[in-house]
């Protein structure tokens, strides 16, 4: 890890960065910086993974085409990549922007959505066949696309639809035969739940397709409970591979100087439990093993003395304990006891608290390490 830290340092420096050299020495040094990256990217600390962002960012602004979709597609794959680099590289021309559209995990859903809304149809068909796509960046493939993107998600069939993007196409696909035939052939859709949730508009447009039976009865308020209620249930839930895929996230926001409150306000609006519990990871300065423990033992005191030791107010303390990714999730009632204690605390004891149990945690630390 030294030698690639000198690495770096040599590349920094190089003359290359001072536009004292020709394109051919560009190409090179920023093919071969992004190659040593690749190699290193899961042993990087955080310094060192800025200073590789602040220097392929430089390099990315003087370079041809063909050296910065070579770029592109080493970092498309990794897990944590400098996300300054990643997201100028997503917004460039198509040749460039592709593999990181489909594939890189670095690029949240709030970048996705940026770009299906200003960059290319292109853009959007390379973002439409992401593994997984979330039901938000696929309502803006519906709203910003045209027929090849909003084709190939319903083709996808590893996307999540919603039905605000089921209503949507719906409308559209009735004076298009190659929509109306994409949206028939999702087998995964359970048609009789969305007549629950579309509007009058929506279920119109749905029945005209075929995909919804005129109904003269109403749905009863328990069906749409039920439905509301089993969806929330299924979100709930730690899941390490989403707490890993939010991890990344929420560090790449962090390169790129975009991560704050307002960016927790959005992860609980959205109902990102896993990046609102690595967020908060970040703000706390504490190891993540430290807040996946206290979501596994269901530790809402942990929870309390932390968010109000960095000054969270109540509403959004609410918002955070309603979205993280429990054992088990917590009830109204529950929520409301966890807001009282929250209030009825200070800052200042909470700070005093939550120093006395760092300063602690740090000792067993050290201690455990020095018998090992």
């Amino acid at each position: 890890m030294n030698e690639a830290r000198e690495n770096l340092r040599a590349f920094a420096n190089f003359k290359v960065l001072n536009g004292e050299s020709d394109a051919v020495e560009r190409d090179h040094l920023i093919r071969n910086l992004a190659q040593l990256f690749s190699y290193v990217s899961d042993r990087c600390d955080d310094e060192q993974v800025a200073q590789y962002d602040e220097v392929l960012c430089q390099l990315a602004d003087i370079v041809e085409t063909e050296a910065r979709a070579h770029v592109a597609k080493l970092l498309a794959p990794l897990e944590r990549a400098p996300g300054s680099v990643v997201l100028r590289l997503a917004h460039d021309v198509i040749e460039v922007a592709a593999p990181l559209l489909e594939f890189s995990s670095v690029l949240s859903d709030d970048d996705l959505i940026e770009i299906a809304e200003h960059e290319t149809e292109a853009h959007r068909v390379a973002i439409a066949s992401r593994k997984g796509l979330t039901p938000r960046v696929g309502e803006a493939i519906a709203a910003f696309g045209q027929e090849p993107s909003v084709t190939r998600l319903l083709r996808n069939g590893q996307a999540q639809l919603s039905r605000k993007a089921i209503e949507k196409i719906a409308e559209v696909a009735q004076q298009n035969e190659a929509l109306s035939h994409a949206l028939r052939s999702r087998g995964d859709i359970d048609w009789q739940e969305i007549r629950a949730e579309v509007s009058a508009v929506g279920a119109r447009a749905l029945e005209s397709l075929g995909l919804l039976t005129r109904s003269d009865g109403q749905v009863t308020a328990s069906r749409v409970q039920a439905v509301v209620y089993n969806r929330i249930k299924n979100e709930a839930g730690f899941s390490a591979q989403e707490w890993k895929l939010a991890w990344n996230q929420v560090k790449a926001l962090a390169d790129r100087r975009r991560f704050d409150l307002k960016a927790l306000h959005r992860f609980t609006r959205f109902g990102y439990g896993h990046h609102t519990a690595a967020g908060l990871t970040m703000l706390l300065e504490v190891r993540p093993e430290i807040v996946v423990k206290w979501l596994a033992m269901q530790d809402y005191v942990a929870f309390t003395v932390a968010a109000r030791a960095i000054g969270l107010d109540a509403e959004l303390f609410e918002s955070v304990v309603s979205v993280l990714p429990w054992r088990d999730m917590p009830s109204r009632q529950d929520v409301e006891n966890v807001r009282k204690r929250f209030e009825a605390l200070s800052e200042e004891e909470a700070s005093g608290i939550f120093e006395l149990w760092r300063s602690h945690s740090f000792r067993r630390r050290t201690a455990e390490e020095a018998v090992a």
